[in-house]
């Protein structure tokens, strides 16, 4: 329990990363209609517009005051193209875990919640947290905590961490069989270097990089 509350500690305190590499993508174009489409599957701009309302929401009901609102919306100003890039990570790193074998259950999301809630000071100051600093709804928490899951354990799998060329380099592969395919509005993806040109991905780096460190 104690080595518990020394990773969840490091969890919440970590710095937000300024880049971080990121996966690969074929194709130039996406799909008539489609904001990206990953393994044959569109992920639709009203899908993704949906997402982008669950994070406004909760913000709106996490700062209720306009001004603080708006300062808000102004400090994540790319949301739309961050929360596709979310949903994007999430079935690349799935196909990378399953590839790996490695797979988590719900037993194991809700003992990481249950750490980072006692950690955080309870449920509500969580979802705050999570919110603030990475833009996940509270919907979405736990699917979230799921990804960090499947990046740690994929990691010592790999005998590496998360920040490490050899995890991206799984992803990569996950992401060229998923043949993920990426609306030129929401930026571009650039295979050799496998990077996108405008991505941040810091509750996976960040979170899960600490997670490892702590579980070495």
């Amino acid at each position: 329990m104690h080595r518990r509350r020394r990773r969840t500690a490091l969890v919440l305190t970590a710095a937000i990363a300024a880049a971080a590499p990121l996966l690969t993508a074929c194709g130039n174009e996406a799909h008539a209609g489609a904001a990206a489409v990953v393994g044959g599957q569109r992920i639709t701009v009203s899908q993704l517009e949906e997402r982008v309302g669950e994070v406004r929401e909760a913000q709106r009901e996490t700062v209720r005051d306009d001004a603080q609102y708006q300062q808000a919306i102004a400090r994540t100003g790319t949301l739309t193209r961050d929360t596709l890039h979310t949903m994007i990570l999430d079935r690349v790193l799935h196909r990378a875990a399953e590839d790996a074998g490695v797979s988590v259950t719900r037993r194991e999301v809700q003992e990481m919640r249950s750490g980072l809630e006692e950690q955080a000071g309870g449920a509500e100051a969580l979802e705050t947290t999570w919110l603030q600093q990475y833009g996940i709804p509270p919907e979405r928490l736990d699917d979230n905590l799921r990804l960090q899951l499947e990046a740690q354990k994929l990691a010592e799998k790999l005998n590496t961490d998360t920040s490490r060329p050899e995890f991206w380099k799984a992803l990569s592969e996950a992401s060229k069989d998923l043949d993920v395919d990426l609306n030129p509005r929401y930026g571009t993806w650039d295979v050799q270097k496998s990077s996108r040109a405008d991505a941040k991905t810091p509750w996976v780096r960040d979170v899960t990089a600490a997670q490892t460190q702590q579980s070495m």
